[in-house]
C-alpha cells in the first residue's frame, strides 16, 4: 500500500555517520558550495532544454540529497518542488542494491505513488561517490514536462479514473549506467511522449545532473566525506533549532483555515480542505482532518508528497526567510494527513490536476491558519487558476503541437500586512518568468489581442491585492481547446477584513453571438478565427479597506488599479479633480465623513 510507503519515505532519518566536527563557518561554506552547484545545475537545465515550458517559463528546481535521503541543499526555482524531491530519491535509496547504484549512474522517477508530485514533474537524479566508493550526495533536477504519454495530450485528463490514463508512471528507472546511456530506455521514454522537444528536455536534465556530480566529486575530494557529512548534520540541526525558535515565539493554540474548490471535473461542488495549525511550545503540528474524502470525486486528488510540500512552503513563508530550507524543517513540524482524503489519496488515483486543485487549496488553508500567527508574512500565495488554457492542433506535416498557456499573465498576488500584492504572480510561482507572448506566437498559430491588467480586479483592503488580467487569444486554425475553470465561486480569500480576490472566468468564442462562459470544464474543437477570453483572478486584500491611506487610494486610481467608483464605495475616499487631467486630490473632510458613514453601516450589518 502506498500509505505504508509514504510513512517510510517521510519518516525522520538519522544523522550521517562521521568522525569529524565542523565549526559554523566551515559548515556554511560547504552548504554554500552545494547551493551554488544546485543553482548551476538548474541554470544549465533552463538554458539547455528544448521546450518553452522549461527554457522560457523557468519551471525547474535543483536539490541535493544526502546518503540517508535527507534534503541537504537546494536552489529554489519553483518553491512547491523543493520539498518533494527527497521522497522520490529516498525510494531509489531503499532499492540501492536492487537497482545497482554506482558511479556514473543517472535515474528517473515521476510516480506519485512512489514519493512524486504528479506525473508531469519528472525528477532526474545522479549519485556522487567518494574515492573509497562511499555514496555521499545525490544531485536531483525536477521539472514539468509538457506531456506524459497519457490518453490526453499534455498529461491532464478530466475523466481519468486512475493514474494509468494520465501517462507513464515511473517509480525508478536507470537512464545511464556507469556513464553509458541506456539507449533502449531512452528510446522507450521518447516513444511514450507526443512532443519532439521531450528528447532535448530529457537530455538537458541528464547532462545537468552529470555536470553537477563532477562538481560535487571535486568538493568531496577537497573537504572529505566526513567533513561534508558533519556539515550536513550541522545545517539540518541548525534549521530545526531556528524553526523551533520561531514557533516558540507564537502563542500556543489551535488556528484553523478552510478553503474550497469550486467543483471537481465532473461538477461535484464545494470540495473542501481543512487545516488546523497547532502551536504547543516549540512544536508545530498541521492537521488536515476533515478534508474531503468522498470516493466519487474525480481528478481532485493531490499526492502525499505534494501535500507535504505545499504545506511546508506556506509554513516557510511565515518564518524568517534567512532560515535555510532543508530536512530540518520537517524535523520541527508534524503533519497529519488523513489517508484516503484528497490530500493523501488511495493508490493509483489520477493526480495530474491535483497539483492545481487541491494542492493550492491545501496551501491556502494552511496560509489562512498561519496568517493568524504571522500576518506580516503569510497570505494565501498560491495560483488559484483551474488549469492553464491549453490549445492543440497539427502542423502541415501532421505533427502535434500544443500551446500550454505558460505565456504572460498577471494573477493571484495577495496582500499581506504592510504590503500590497505586487509582481506578476504569487510567491509560490517562485522564479517562473512565463513565456513571452511574442515567443508563443512564433511557435504556435495563435494571436494575442489583449494582455491587460483590469481596473478593480483586485481584492480591496488596507493593503490591496494585485489586479488580475484579462487575456484574449485568437486561434488561427481549427484546433482543440481545453480548460477547467475554477476559483469563480471560491477565489483567493481576503484576510484580516480584506476582500476576496477577483474571480476567474473563461469564455469560448469571445465577442461573438456564440460566446459562452465555461462554467466548469471544456474540451472541444474551435474554428479558425475563434477567440478565447480568459480572466485571471487578482490577489486578495488584507485589512479593512476603510483603513487604507487615502493617498494610496488616490495613487491606485491614477494608476487605474482602482476606479473612482470603487475608491468611494470600497475605500470611502472622496477625490476631487479629474482622472483625465491627472489632477486628483483627496477631499480630507469628505473622506472622513464618508468613512464614518460606511463604518456605521458595516458595523450594523455584523
Amino acid at each position: 500500500m502506498s500509505y505504508e510507503l509514504n510513512r517510510k519515505l517521510a519518516a525522520k532519518k538519522p544523522p550521517l555517520k562521521t568522525n569529524a566536527t565542523v565549526d559554523p563557518v566551515t559548515a556554511t561554506i560547504i552548504r554554500g558550495a552545494m547551493e551554488t552547484i544546485c543553482f548551476e545545475a538548474a541554470t544549465h537545465l533552463g538554458r539547455a532544454a528544448s521546450s518553452p515550458m522549461i527554457n522560457a517559463s523557468n519551471e525547474r528546481n535543483g536539490s541535493i540529497i544526502d546518503a540517508h535521503g535527507r534534503l541537504a541543499g537546494a536552489s529554489v526555482g519553483t518553491p512547491q518542488l523543493t520539498f518533494v524531491t527527497q521522497m522520490e530519491v529516498s525510494y531509489g535509496l531503499m532499492n540501492f542494491d536492487k537497482y545497482d547504484w554506482g558511479p556514473g549512474d543517472v535515474f528517473l522517477t515521476n510516480d506519485p505513488d512512489y514519493g512524486g508530485g504528479h506525473l508531469p514533474d519528472y525528477c532526474v537524479y545522479a549519485p556522487a561517490f567518494d574515492d573509497d566508493g562511499r555514496l555521499v550526495l545525490i544531485q536531483a533536477l525536477q521539472t514539468h514536462q509538457g506531456d506524459t504519454g497519457g490518453k490526453d495530450p499534455g498529461g491532464y485528463s478530466f475523466d481519468a479514473v486512475d493514474i494509468f490514463a494520465e501517462g507513464l508512471a515511473i517509480p525508478c528507472i536507470k537512464l545511464v549506467h556507469r556513464g553509458e546511456p541506456r539507449h533502449d530506455i531512452l528510446h522507450m521514454l521518447e516513444r511514450n511522449n507526443r512532443f519532439a522537444t521531450f528528447s532535448g528536455d530529457l537530455a538537458a536534465m541528464i547532462s545537468g545532473v552529470q555536470y553537477s556530480v563532477k562538481k560535487l566529486e571535486t568538493m568531496i575530494r577537497k573537504w572529505g566525506t566526513d567533513a561534508i557529512n558533519a556539515s550536513i548534520n550541522f545545517n539540518i540541526d541548525l534549521t530545526e533549532r531556528l524553526v523551533r525558535e520561531e514557533v516558540a515565539k507564537w502563542p500556543d493554540g489551535r488556528y484553523e483555515g478552510t478553503a474550497y474548490i469550486d467543483h471537481d471535473t465532473q461538477g461535484i461542488k464545494d470540495v473542501v480542505v481543512k487545516a488546523a495549525v497547532i502551536v504547543d511550545g516549540d512544536q508545530l503540528t498541521v492537521d488536515f482532518t476533515g478534508t474531503d474524502d468522498r470516493p466519487e470525486l474525480m481528478c481532485v486528488w493531490n499526492t502525499f508528497a505534494n501535500s507535504r510540500s505545499y504545506s511546508m512552503m506556506q509554513i516557510c513563508y511565515a518564518m524568517d526567510p534567512s532560515i535555510v530550507k532543508n530536512e530540518g524543517v520537517f524535523h520541527a513540524v508534524d503533519l497529519i494527513i488523513p489517508e484516503g482524503s484528497i490530500a493523501q489519496p488511495p493508490p493509483n488515483k489520477p493526480a495530474s490536476l491535483g497539483s492545481f486543485h487541491p494542492a493550492n487549496e491545501i496551501a491556502e488553508a494552511v496560509a489562512i491558519a498561519m496568517a493568524q500567527l504571522a500576518p506580516g508574512r503569510c497570505a494565501a500565495q498560491v495560483y488559484k487558476i483551474g488549469m492553464p488554457m491549453q490549445v492543440m492542433g497539427f502542423d502541415e506535416r501532421g505533427k502535434m503541437w500544443m500551446d500550454q498557456g505558460v505565456d504572460c499573465h498577471v494573477m493571484d498576488a495577495s496582500a499581506v500586512e504592510g504590503l500590497d500584492g505586487w509582481g506578476a504572480g504569487s510567491h509560490s510561482l517562485g522564479l517562473m518568468l512565463l513565456q513571452e507572448a511574442e515567443d508563443a506566437e512564433s511557435r504556435f498559430p495563435v494571436l494575442n489581442h489583449t494582455r491587460e491588467m483590469i481596473t478593480d480586479a483586485c481584492g480591496a483592503g488596507q493593503w490591496r491585492g494585485l489586479p488580475g488580467s484579462f487575456n484574449v487569444k485568437e486561434v488561427r486554425q481549427s484546433l482543440l481547446a481545453m480548460t477547467w475553470t475554477c476559483s469563480s465561486r471560491h477565489p483567493l480569500q481576503g484576510l484580516g477584513g480584506g476582500d476576496d480576490a477577483n474571480p476567474y472566468a473563461c469564455y469560448f468564442q469571445w465577442g461573438t453571438e456564440n460566446e459562452r462562459k465555461i462554467e466548469d470544464r471544456a474540451f472541444e474543437q474551435l474554428p479558425a478565427g475563434a477567440k478565447i477570453g480568459y480572466m485571471h483572478g487578482g490577489g486578495a486584500g488584507y485589512g479593512n479597506p476603510l483603513k487604507r491611506d487615502p493617498e494610496a487610494v488616490k495613487e491606485d486610481v491614477l494608476d487605474e488599479y482602482v476606479s473612482l467608483k470603487a475608491a468611494r464605495e470600497k475605500y470611502g475616499v472622496v477625490l476631487n479633480g479629474s482622472l483625465e487631467e491627472y489632477d486628483l486630490t483627496v477631499d480630507v473632510a469628505a473622506t472622513q465623513a464618508l468613512r464614518q458613514q460606511l463604518s456605521a453601516v458595516e458595523g450594523a450589518s455584523k
